[in-house]
């Protein structure tokens, strides 16, 4: 291994590193005039500011010139409180302009025009503000690999259709952007249009789509000196009241807090909840889970879905973990049984730090308190209750520090610490990553080294190391991996990994197009080979080939295939719930094929078929997903997906009997009905209906005991009822009114049930009638959130 770092280090430092191509420069012009944020362009400031314009084809022609019929152009104008954008997007058939009625953050069926902002020009961050030609706002923070749409911004936009196109105003606040405290700024800034009716893509400063790097790629914008920005300190009241119903009782809640925004400097800001409410979040989607790892869930609070790059910075970060399950089953003697058992942890309260220097270190604090929780349990005979605890007070904590620099490459570090009150466990992890890039883009070197220390019972540490090197831009690319994880490397407690204990080899080669063919607009072909084997027995966990094609045909309808096989003898060591234990996987081949239609017709289809064929008698996995979606117009559609998988002879732990492990074959299906419905009123009201039907079973037909060899021996002795039904049914219809900037009123109605047995039945209607014969729980809501800037109440008193 250190003979392959230092071949590494030495490919880099030969590499030859050619310069970017020639960037843009667009003045922003400073004003004093008040401008009104209508469309209308009646400031005379606009007639003198700077034009940008040229634009240039991103996709699917990479590098064509806009034609004259769509010739756009931007102006830029400041103040001490803010930037002004004005965009003029021509259009020779604005009868066609695609302008759909969505919710904030969501494009759906519409012409687009955005503007990227990088305040310290490090080519490493972006803040994109998005405004559809329907008046919809969409705004992400953006890295190079993903953009995080769940962060909002307070800012102004209005949109006017004309007879030569659209015209498009924006007002962008300081306060929604992070730059330097220097006197003449300098900021990476990029504009970009959308024809969704043509399936094109056009930005200001050219961006070859042959570099893997985006951000790097933008041009410059100069002319902001001098500025003073007023405090940022943002204060969001909110109240909620609650009225819940279910057959046995109802409760009625109202709760009330505050959330609060401070901008500690032009750079760093403080993000707090003082009283959580989360009431409003989007439900999870519950299953029948039989396999050896928790269900990963996804984060719907806003607090940990807004502006948290940095925290996902290693993946050390899984903010489930706070306010989740609480840690701890009660014991119970033989003449008890537990009567309450919370299934979440309150949080108490929550704040988080972030922002980045003027030479470019990130700095990353979060840290959260949730509440002691109890659970009841009652003695059968005496009747008499006890409290006992299953979550202790507990301090959740990320620090996370991350410097950029060459524009393109950083080093950053992260702890994670969980400390518990009491005598209960307490983890601390870390990780130091590289990850660094040619000056050109062209290749890439990523590395990371984790280690994890856990404070229980027994203590034990571990850690974890990684590193990866890729070729990064081209046609052709290539991705080769190599990764070490120790026994007890343990992140769990503020993190999430499901598997450890190993070591494994990665390659990967891949094709694309850069520009259209006469068949396809993109197309992609990757093959991939991994290794992975568990370090104490030298048994293979994971052997696979895999083979992927993605493409777009000219008329944008979208096709995926994928083929992989694993042709080795695996073993699985979490499956059989015993530390030590392992149970043979056999070799498989895996097939999957997804058509996904042209979005932008009225009336849209998906199909994905995928099939898994075991090495062992009749042992498959079948699965159907599709769906439809029917878009009536502008304001009101509809849409239904559906799944269906069907597993014949799955072999998995049903149970411990005492000193065997037993295994069960069985049969299992899943069958998943999901409906959702959107109807605007305007671009800042809407309804929106999403409704969930699940139903899955595993019906067991053997039972086998598992062997120390790993292979499983027939046991007729073992009748235990292990079998499963499981139906959930979720409804969410919601009203949400944002009748100001940032301030949003929302009323929710939310209809849900869940049936869990070991009596399997096999007919769906009557487990539907079963499902809603049972306890329905009704939950009738309303929350108010209204946004105040400091700045506003200084003026007015």
């Amino acid at each position: 291994m250190p003979k392959f770092y230092s071949s590494i280090l030495l490919i880099l430092v030969f590499i030859h590193f050619s310069s970017y191509g020639q960037k843009k420069t667009l003045q922003a012009k400073s004003t004093v005039e008040n401008i009104v944020i209508d469309g209308k362009i009646t400031e005379e400031a606009w007639k003198t500011a700077p034009i940008a314009s040229d634009f240039v084809m991103f996709e699917p022609d990479n590098g064509k010139p806009i034609s004259d019929s769509k010739k756009t152009e931007v102006k830029i104008l400041y103040d001490n409180t803010a930037i002004y954008v004005l965009a003029v997007l021509q259009d020779d058939e604005p009868n066609k302009i695609s302008k759909e009625l969505t919710n904030r953050d969501v494009f759906g069926i519409s012409d687009h025009f955005s503007v990227s902002i990088n305040g310290y020009n490090d080519g490493q961050q972006d803040f994109r503000f998005s405004v559809s030609a329907a008046g919809v706002q969409m705004d992400c923070l953006a890295i190079e690999d993903s953009e995080d749409y769940s962060w909002d911004a307070i800012w102004n936009s209005e949109v006017i259709l004309t007879d030569f196109g659209w015209v498009v105003e924006m007002k962008i606040p300081y306060a929604a952007l992070r730059f330097s405290k220097a006197e003449k700024q300098t900021w990476g800034i990029n504009f970009m249009r959308e024809i969704k009716r043509d399936f094109q893509k056009y930005t200001w400063n050219h961006i070859d789509t042959k570099i893997g790097s985006i951000i790097t790629q933008e041009g410059i914008l100069e002319g902001i000196q001098n500025i003073k920005t007023p405090t940022r300190l943002f204060l969001i009241p909110y109240s909620s009241a609650y009225y819940q119903q279910n057959n046995f009782d109802s409760d009625k809640t109202f709760k009330a807090g505050m959330d609060i925004k401070y901008g500690i400097n032009d750079a760093f800001t403080l993000d707090a909840i003082l009283v959580p409410d989360f009431g409003q979040t989007k439900f999870d989607n519950a299953i029948l889970n039989l396999e050896p790892f928790e269900q990963l869930l996804n984060e719907n609070r806003p607090f940990f879905t807004e502006a948290t790059d940095l925290f996902a910075k290693g993946g050390m970060f899984y903010s489930r973990r706070i306010g989740g399950e609480p840690i701890i089953q009660p014991e119970t003697k033989i003449n008890e049984e537990v009567t309450d058992y919370p299934s979440t942890v309150d949080l108490i309260n929550a704040v988080k730090v972030s922002g980045r220097t003027e030479k470019g270190l990130g700095i990353g604090v979060l840290n959260a308190v949730t509440e002691k929780t109890y659970a009841t349990i009652r003695d059968t005979i005496t009747n008499v209750s006890r409290k006992e605890v299953i979550s202790p007070l507990t301090n959740y904590n990320v620090l996370v520090l991350d410097q950029r620099f060459n524009q393109n490459s950083s080093v950053s570090f992260v702890n994670t610490n969980t400390v518990r009150n009491g005598n209960f466990r307490d983890a601390n992890a870390s990780a130091l990553l590289f990850d660094l890039n040619t000056k050109d883009n062209t290749y890439n070197l990523y590395g990371d080294f984790k280690c994890s220390y856990v404070n229980d019972v027994k203590d034990y540490d571990g850690y974890k190391t990684a590193i990866n090197f890729a070729k990064t831009s081209g046609k052709f690319r290539y991705l080769f991996s190599a990764k070490y994880l120790s026994d007890n490397y343990d992140i769990n407690d503020l993190g999430i990994i499901f598997v450890t204990n190993y070591h494994g080899v990665y390659a990967e080669s891949s094709y694309r197009i850069v520009n259209p063919t006469t068949v396809f607009n993109t197309f992609k072909a990757s093959q991939n080979i991994n290794i992975d084997q568990q370090n104490t027995t030298g048994k293979i966990q994971d052997a696979r080939y895999q083979l992927v094609v993605k493409a777009t045909t000219l008329k944008n309808h979208y096709l995926e295939f994928l083929f992989q096989i694993n042709p080795l003898d695996r073993y699985d060591f979490y499956e059989p719930r015993s530390y030590g234990s392992y149970v043979y996987k056999p070799k498989s081949i895996i097939g999957y094929g997804q058509f996904y239609s042209d979005e932008t017709r009225p009336f849209h289809y998906e199909i994905e078929l995928s099939t898994e064929k075991f090495d062992e008698e009749n042992r498959n996995i079948y699965r159907v997903f599709g769906g439809t979606k029917y878009r009536f117009n502008d304001k009101f559609s509809l849409s239904y997906n559906f799944e269906y998988t069907r597993m014949t002879n799955d072999r998995g732990w049903v149970d411990f009997d005492n000193d065997d492990i037993i295994f069960a074959e069985r049969n299992r299906e899943i069958l998943q009905h999901y409906f959702t419905g959107k109807y605007s009123i305007t671009n800042k009201m809407t309804f929106n209906l999403i409704a969930r039907y699940y139903w899955s079973y595993s019906d067991n037909h053997e039972f086998f005991t598992l062997q120390d060899d790993g292979y499983l021996m027939p046991n007729p002795g073992y009748s235990e009822n292990k079998d499963r039904n499981f139906n959930s049914w979720n409804l969410d219809f919601s009203y949400s009114w944002w009748f100001a900037p940032g301030s949003e009123l929302s009323v929710l109605y939310r209809n849900y049930a869940l049936e869990n047995t070991n009596l399997v039945e096999k007919n769906a209607q009557d487990n539907f009638s079963n499902l809603f014969g049972g306890n329905m729980t009704n939950i009738f809501s309303i929350s108010l959130r209204y946004y105040i800037d400091y700045n506003s109440l200084r003026g007015k008193y």
